[in-house]
């Protein structure tokens, strides 16, 4: 099953574009998910979700929508040590905290994954791989989905890992830079996940603000040439999430529109 959806729902600049001019805030996700079954909120990195936020999120959606939910930066982001191995007694408290906010989520069957996205800065050392680890233990009721952004660790045996733990793979689409991940796809568990970034190249490194390195609307061709990798990870995987970080000026909500009538999914609209 193919689940077309975006990084995000709640922005202003979708107004007028993707929402309605005079939507209200607080009726966006109900009016998102008339038109797509999934969204990752990426919120939950940047601030601690809570019961109460998860719980009023998961009413406004219908029975059979998906939330995939980022990973707080406590516990992909701020870890110590060189090449940005973990220590983790840091952040024992900041896994339990982020596990009892989903719990609305898990209860009700909304819960997709959670997305682990590490920096590019976490590299391929023994102590990552070990965390990777006990990431997976700590969450262990709920399936989990590794994003990798450095190109080291996309090889035979991280898969091999990837596979034993009962962790998913999440393949990238962003600008083909050096030690960036290349645009090739792996299912390693029963969920398979594909995040498009963009290929702003121009601005992935250097940028003033963030929203700045995802600015980039994908073109027909450039989005068909990911359709044979989703349908080939669509044979392989219960569900295949294929999500939209391009958020700038509804950017995301107009490729993945482009994206499910490239298919000939029916999701609404």
């Amino acid at each position: 099953m193919v689940l077309i959806g975006t990084a995000g729902f709640s922005y202003k600049d979708w107004k007028g574009v993707f929402y309605p001019e005079d939507i209200k805030d607080g009726e966006m996700l109900a009016f998102y998910a008339k038109h797509f079954p999934c969204v990752e909120l990426d919120f939950a990195y940047y601030q601690m979700p809570s019961v109460r936020t998860m719980e009023g999120l998961a009413r406004k959606v219908p029975d059979g929508f998906g939330f995939c939910v980022k990973a707080n930066k406590a516990m992909t982001h701020e870890l110590k040590g060189a090449e940005g191995e973990a220590n983790e007694a840091d952040n024992e408290a900041a896994f339990r905290a982020f596990a009892d906010a989903l719990q609305p989520m898990t209860c009700r069957g909304s819960l997709g994954c959670v997305l682990a996205q590490f920096p590019w800065g976490f590299k391929r050392t023994q102590e990552n791989v070990d965390y990777i680890r006990r990431f997976r233990d700590r969450l262990k009721d709920m399936d989990v989905v590794v994003e990798f952004r450095n190109r080291e660790w996309i090889r035979p045996d991280t898969f091999e890992f990837l596979r034993a733990e009962g962790l998913g793979f999440c393949a990238v689409d962003e600008p083909r830079l050096r030690g960036l991940v290349p645009p090739m796809a792996e299912a390693t568990s029963d969920i398979a996940y594909v995040r498009f970034h963009g290929r702003n190249a121009e601005k992935w490194w250097k940028h003033e603000q963030a929203w700045e390195r995802y600015n980039y609307l994908y073109s027909e061709a450039e989005l068909e040439e990911w359709i044979p990798r989703i349908k080939a990870l669509d044979t392989r995987a219960a569900k295949t999430y294929v999500l939209f970080n391009n958020c700038h000026a509804g950017q995301a909500a107009e490729n993945a529109r482009m994206l499910r009538d490239m298919m000939r999914l029916d999701l609404g609209d």
